[in-house]
């Protein structure tokens, strides 16, 4: 396998200032490529252009060898963070598995890249603020300072952040969304239902307990892809959901998109994850919406599919916890569909790195199946495209080993004219063919809904 590998070497030097927040797209727009955004519920809106070092790996161990590269990376350096929030971080991903990244759209993605990005803007509860990292040879620290000057003039000309009706008015004038001129489908109708059948026959065989197939949807955009005004309107319908961005050397392409799943989450020795497995789509009216969550909350299968998940998780926390805990199974609502969710909870017996989790958890059976390595190995087999990082970890790594990390479902590869598009089902024994299929169509819609025709703020 390739190593892992930083561009730079340490000692890492990063000063914070606090300055004005600017309007998202007009950071956005300024930042240089490569570009990263992250934002969750729980974290601060993270938006990183340029790369001060760059991490990347391939193979079996990379999971490993970016764990090691992040822990040299950070071993010393000389960091002024202003707030906890601006520390530095290195963002980026995994592909799903060992040559994921084969085929396209992959081609300019590692199966491992991680990001120091050199100019980095925080948006936190306790205001805004902007950082400038540099590693070695460039980790001077008056060179870092004067840097950092200049990026708060330069930031300090760009639009506000508006609100009320100015933020309407700002919304109003976003470019549309593009439009489609022609979608393909890499699984036609007829095979769909031949793989699952095939996969419905080995769960009964009792070779798999559950298999997740995926399908993808190739468009052809009628206008260049609107980067800045995608995020925006994916953070005002999603935002309860992780959103990610992050563009490969040259920025020519970018994969995002906005998860509701959570891989993982740690610091100190608090562990956060979910189970999330077993889907419905939201009701017109708001009494048929909980008539659906009732039936979902009840469905025979769908339990079955989302207990799977639960008890695996647990299960593969345990070998590193003290003490692990699940809440209550209840139904998260989304803007287009409705999932069962399970919270759970573990507080380590020892410090770990956010990776060692990673790794002990992905694939989750949510996007894998069951057992691992029948499941991957019947995904390989089945399914007629690459999943590059589609449904893998996506996240952050600080200094102390600590992160966050989404399962990047709900995404897209884009470029400037096209966009491919991934969406996954759970197929257990009782799973109907025709029923997952509209389950995919249904999974599909956060991205479509920003890619289709028209300026409607709605998204519909």
């Amino acid at each position: 396998m390739e190593r892992a590998r930083s561009r730079s070497s340490p000692p890492l030097v990063s000063r914070t200032t606090a300055i004005d927040e600017p309007a998202f797209a007009a950071a956005f727009e300024t930042l240089p490529s490569p570009r990263t955004t992250w934002s969750a519920p729980d974290d601060a809106l993270v938006l990183g252009g340029g790369a001060a070092a760059t991490l990347t790996a391939d193979g079996g161990d990379r999971f490993g060898a970016i764990r090691e590269a992040a822990t040299e990376l950070f071993e010393s350096g000389d960091v002024h963070a202003g707030t906890e929030a601006a520390r530095p971080r290195v963002f980026g991903g995994f592909a799903f598995h060992e040559g994921a990244c084969d085929g396209d759209p992959w081609g300019p993605f590692p199966e491992a890249r991680f990001v120091l990005p050199r100019v980095q803007l925080t948006i936190a509860d306790n205001g805004a603020w902007l950082t400038v990292n540099a590693v070695a040879p460039d980790a001077d620290v008056s060179a870092v300072e004067d840097r950092l000057a200049r990026e708060v003039d330069r930031f300090a000309a760009l639009d506000r952040r508006d609100s009320g009706e100015a933020g309407e008015s700002a919304a109003a004038s976003r470019p549309p969304r593009p439009g489609i001129l022609e979608s393909r489908r890499t699984t036609s109708r007829e095979a769909w239902r031949e793989s699952v059948g095939a996969a419905v026959d080995r769960i009964r065989d009792g070779d798999l307990r559950k298999v997740v197939l995926a399908q993808a949807l190739e468009a052809d955009l009628a206008a260049d892809f609107p980067r800045a005004a995608t995020l925006e309107r994916l953070a005002e319908k999603y935002p309860d959901c992780h959103r990610y961005w992050f563009e490969p050397d040259g920025g020519e392409s970018a994969f995002f998109g906005a998860t509701p799943e959570r891989l993982v989450s740690l610091r100190g020795r608090t562990v956060e994850t979910d189970a999330l497995a077993g889907t419905t789509g939201r009701g017109e009216t708001p009494s048929e919406d909980e008539w659906l969550a009732r039936e979902l909350l009840d469905d025979e299968k769908n339990v079955h599919e989302h207990e799977l998940v639960a008890e695996t998780v647990r299960d593969q926390l345990e070998p590193f916890a003290a003490s692990v805990s699940a809440g209550e199974r209840r139904v998260r609502r989304l803007a287009t569909v409705q999932h069962l969710h399970t919270p759970i909870t573990a507080e380590l017996d020892a410090d770990r790195h956010v990776l060692d989790l990673v790794e002990a958890l992905h694939p989750t059976p949510a996007v894998g199946g069951l057992p691992p390595d029948r499941a991957l190995a019947t995904i390989r087999e089945t399914e007629p495209f690459d999943r590059g990082w589609y449904a893998a970890p996506v996240g952050w790594i600080d200094a102390a080993g600590n992160g966050a990390f989404a399962v990047a479902i709900r995404s897209a590869v884009a470029s400037r004219r096209r966009a491919t598009l991934f969406a996954g089902v759970g197929i257990v024994s009782d799973s109907d063919p025709d029923r997952e299929w509209d389950e995919v169509q249904l999974k599909y819609r956060p991205i479509l809904d920003e890619l289709e025709g028209g300026d409607d703020e709605s998204g519909r």
